[in-house]
Formats: structure tokens, sequence, C-alpha cells
């Protein structure tokens, strides 16, 4: 079980949150074709490696935020809030 550290609450189980999907989609403009729709609405990415995920504490103070994690090891590289820029990740085993 995933040990998730709310940026409201703190550390708690992953029990308590629901994934919300990839985070960082941009909305197209009202004039987009419907392809581009089509994009926005039915295409995520499915890395192997970080993904970047939007997720709510649903039995805590239900408040979103982001989530870098990796997907194939479960590792969260990290967390952070909607309002906050997005933070650049390290890939594992890299040499800073």
């Amino acid at each position: 079980m995933l040990r998730i550290n709310c940026p409201w609450c703190g550390p708690r189980d992953e029990i308590e949150f629901r994934c919300g999907g990839q985070s960082h989609i941009v909305r197209p403009s009202q004039d987009a074709t419907d392809q581009d729709w089509t994009r926005y609405l039915f295409e995520r990415e499915n890395p192997r490696g970080i993904h970047r995920e939007r997720w709510v504490h649903a039995a805590g103070c239900r408040r979103w935020f982001n989530i870098a994690r990796d997907t194939a090891t479960h590792r969260i590289a990290a967390i952070y809030r909607m309002d906050e820029g997005m933070p650049s990740i390290e890939p594992a085993g890299s040499v800073p």
C-alpha cells in the first residue's frame, strides 16, 4: 500500500485517496477541430516511468493535488498542490 503525503493533512494510506487521471491537460480553444477535442477528451498518456497524475483526498480534506509517480515502481517522486508549478523530476538512478 502506498503512503501518500497530502499537502494539507500529511501522510495517509492510499485507501483515503482517489486518482483522477493524468494532470496538466490543456483544454482546447472553442474553435478547435473535432480531432483536437477527441484528443483532449479521450487520449491520455500511459508511460512506463514518471507520470503526473491528479489525486483527491476523498476520505480527508477533499482537496485535489498532483503526484509525479513512477508507473513501474509506484515510487512517488513529487507531490505538489494544484496552484504550484510543476517541479522538475530527476529520473531514478540518474546522477545530478
